[in-house]
Protein backbone atom coordinates (compact mmCIF):
# COMPACT_ATOMS: atom_id res chain seq x y z
CA UNK A 1 0.00 0.00 0.00
CA UNK A 2 1.49 3.33 -1.10
CA UNK A 3 2.72 5.81 1.87
CA UNK A 4 0.31 8.23 0.87
CA UNK A 5 -2.90 5.86 1.39
CA UNK A 6 -1.83 4.68 4.54
CA UNK A 7 -1.51 8.41 5.55
CA UNK A 8 -4.99 9.07 4.03
CA UNK A 9 -6.33 6.62 5.89
CA UNK A 10 -4.51 6.97 8.78
CA UNK A 11 -5.65 10.67 8.95
CA UNK A 12 -9.41 9.35 8.38
CA UNK A 13 -9.42 7.05 11.58
CA UNK A 14 -7.41 10.12 14.03
CA UNK A 15 -9.74 12.06 13.59
CA UNK A 16 -13.28 10.01 14.01
CA UNK A 17 -14.77 9.82 17.27
CA UNK A 18 -17.45 6.95 16.80
CA UNK A 19 -20.11 9.40 16.41
CA UNK A 20 -20.17 9.78 12.60
CA UNK A 21 -23.24 7.72 11.75
CA UNK A 22 -22.68 7.73 8.11
CA UNK A 23 -19.97 5.39 8.86
CA UNK A 24 -21.55 3.30 11.13
CA UNK A 25 -24.13 2.82 8.15
CA UNK A 26 -22.12 2.36 5.78
CA UNK A 27 -20.54 -1.31 7.46
CA UNK A 28 -22.88 -3.34 9.15
CA UNK A 29 -21.93 -3.23 13.05
CA UNK A 30 -22.26 -6.26 14.84
CA UNK A 31 -22.35 -5.75 18.55
CA UNK A 32 -18.86 -6.35 19.04
CA UNK A 33 -15.94 -4.41 18.74
CA UNK A 34 -11.93 -4.75 18.02
CA UNK A 35 -11.91 -4.35 21.95
CA UNK A 36 -13.31 -7.51 22.18
CA UNK A 37 -10.48 -9.80 21.37
CA UNK A 38 -7.20 -10.34 22.53
CA UNK A 39 -4.13 -11.66 20.46
CA UNK A 40 -0.83 -13.28 22.00
CA UNK A 41 1.89 -10.90 22.12
CA UNK A 42 5.16 -11.90 20.58
CA UNK A 43 6.99 -11.68 23.74
CA UNK A 44 3.83 -14.54 24.77
CA UNK A 45 2.04 -11.96 26.99
CA UNK A 46 -1.12 -11.07 26.37
CA UNK A 47 -2.09 -8.34 24.00
CA UNK A 48 -5.80 -7.13 24.90
CA UNK A 49 -7.51 -4.88 22.05
CA UNK A 50 -9.67 -3.75 25.24
CA UNK A 51 -6.54 -1.62 26.73
CA UNK A 52 -6.51 0.30 23.80
CA UNK A 53 -10.27 2.06 24.04
CA UNK A 54 -10.61 5.08 22.59
CA UNK A 55 -7.33 4.87 20.09
CA UNK A 56 -7.48 4.31 16.65
CA UNK A 57 -5.56 1.31 15.35
CA UNK A 58 -4.06 -0.07 12.87
CA UNK A 59 -4.21 -3.85 12.73
CA UNK A 60 -1.59 -5.60 9.77
CA UNK A 61 -0.77 -8.87 8.76
CA UNK A 62 2.87 -8.98 8.81
CA UNK A 63 5.27 -11.15 6.65
CA UNK A 64 9.39 -11.02 6.84
CA UNK A 65 10.18 -12.52 3.56
CA UNK A 66 7.42 -10.52 0.99
CA UNK A 67 8.03 -8.10 -1.46
CA UNK A 68 6.29 -6.00 1.04
CA UNK A 69 8.19 -6.09 3.94
CA UNK A 70 9.75 -2.94 3.77
CA UNK A 71 6.23 -1.52 4.37
CA UNK A 72 8.27 -1.79 8.42
CA UNK A 73 9.23 1.20 7.99
CA UNK A 74 6.47 3.25 6.85
CA UNK A 75 4.63 1.14 9.51
CA UNK A 76 7.25 2.20 12.17
CA UNK A 77 7.31 5.96 10.57
CA UNK A 78 3.31 6.30 11.45
CA UNK A 79 3.72 4.72 14.67
CA UNK A 80 6.83 7.05 15.66
CA UNK A 81 5.01 10.13 14.37
CA UNK A 82 1.18 9.55 15.93
CA UNK A 83 1.68 7.30 18.91
CA UNK A 84 1.52 10.77 20.83
CA UNK A 85 -2.08 11.32 19.22
CA UNK A 86 -3.06 8.24 20.45
CA UNK A 87 -2.31 5.88 17.26
CA UNK A 88 -1.52 2.58 17.68
CA UNK A 89 0.18 0.01 15.54
CA UNK A 90 -0.33 -3.75 15.75
CA UNK A 91 1.48 -6.32 13.72
CA UNK A 92 0.44 -9.57 13.31
CA UNK A 93 3.32 -12.11 11.40
CA UNK A 94 1.31 -14.51 9.32
CA UNK A 95 2.86 -17.35 7.43
CA UNK A 96 -0.52 -17.89 5.27
CA UNK A 97 0.54 -15.77 1.93
CA UNK A 98 3.77 -17.82 -0.01
CA UNK A 99 4.62 -19.05 3.31
CA UNK A 100 6.67 -16.01 3.91
CA UNK A 101 6.61 -15.98 7.78
CA UNK A 102 8.53 -19.13 8.73
CA UNK A 103 10.55 -17.82 11.54
CA UNK A 104 9.67 -17.96 15.21
CA UNK A 105 8.36 -15.35 17.47
CA UNK A 106 11.66 -14.70 18.40
CA UNK A 107 13.39 -14.61 14.94
CA UNK A 108 10.49 -12.47 14.07
CA UNK A 109 11.06 -9.85 16.63
CA UNK A 110 14.75 -9.45 15.97
CA UNK A 111 14.32 -9.16 12.30
CA UNK A 112 11.71 -6.34 12.62
CA UNK A 113 13.67 -4.39 15.00
CA UNK A 114 17.54 -5.39 13.70
CA UNK A 115 15.72 -4.19 10.22
CA UNK A 116 13.29 -1.62 10.53
CA UNK A 117 13.25 -0.43 14.38
CA UNK A 118 10.39 -1.88 14.98
CA UNK A 119 8.81 -1.11 18.40
CA UNK A 120 5.41 -1.32 17.71
CA UNK A 121 3.27 -3.52 19.69
CA UNK A 122 3.43 -6.99 17.41
CA UNK A 123 1.67 -10.32 18.29
CA UNK A 124 2.30 -13.92 17.75
CA UNK A 125 2.41 -15.40 14.44
CA UNK A 126 -1.61 -16.14 13.68
CA UNK A 127 -3.40 -17.56 11.28
CA UNK A 128 -5.28 -14.75 9.33
CA UNK A 129 -7.68 -17.13 7.29
CA UNK A 130 -8.55 -20.53 6.95
CA UNK A 131 -9.79 -23.12 9.21
CA UNK A 132 -7.64 -21.81 12.30
CA UNK A 133 -8.47 -17.90 11.63
CA UNK A 134 -7.81 -15.94 15.07
CA UNK A 135 -11.30 -14.36 16.38
CA UNK A 136 -10.21 -10.90 15.33
CA UNK A 137 -10.02 -11.98 11.57
CA UNK A 138 -12.58 -13.96 11.69
CA UNK A 139 -14.83 -11.35 13.31
CA UNK A 140 -13.60 -8.35 10.63
CA UNK A 141 -14.26 -10.70 7.50
CA UNK A 142 -17.67 -11.10 8.74
CA UNK A 143 -18.39 -7.68 9.48
CA UNK A 144 -16.39 -6.21 6.49
CA UNK A 145 -17.70 -8.95 4.01
CA UNK A 146 -15.27 -11.32 2.10
CA UNK A 147 -13.95 -8.15 -0.08
CA UNK A 148 -12.72 -6.77 2.80
CA UNK A 149 -10.48 -9.84 4.03
CA UNK A 150 -6.55 -10.54 3.81
CA UNK A 151 -5.35 -11.58 0.15
CA UNK A 152 -2.13 -11.43 0.81
CA UNK A 153 0.26 -10.00 3.50
CA UNK A 154 0.48 -6.24 5.07
CA UNK A 155 -3.62 -6.23 4.59
CA UNK A 156 -4.61 -3.29 6.84
CA UNK A 157 -7.31 -3.03 8.86
CA UNK A 158 -8.55 0.37 10.23
CA UNK A 159 -10.20 0.85 13.48
CA UNK A 160 -11.58 3.97 14.97
CA UNK A 161 -11.49 5.18 18.79
CA UNK A 162 -14.96 3.14 19.35
CA UNK A 163 -13.90 0.03 18.23
CA UNK A 164 -15.36 -0.02 15.25
CA UNK A 165 -13.55 -1.41 11.98
CA UNK A 166 -13.63 1.67 9.06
Amino acid sequence: MDKTIILAALALAVTLTGGDKAMAETAQMPSKTAYDFTFEAIDGSDLNLASFKGSPLIIVNTASRCGFTKQYKDLQQTWSDYKDQGLVVIGVPSNDFGSQEPGTEKEIAEFCEVNFGVDFPMTEKVAVKGAATHPFYAWARETLGDKNAPRWNFHKYFVDRDGNLV
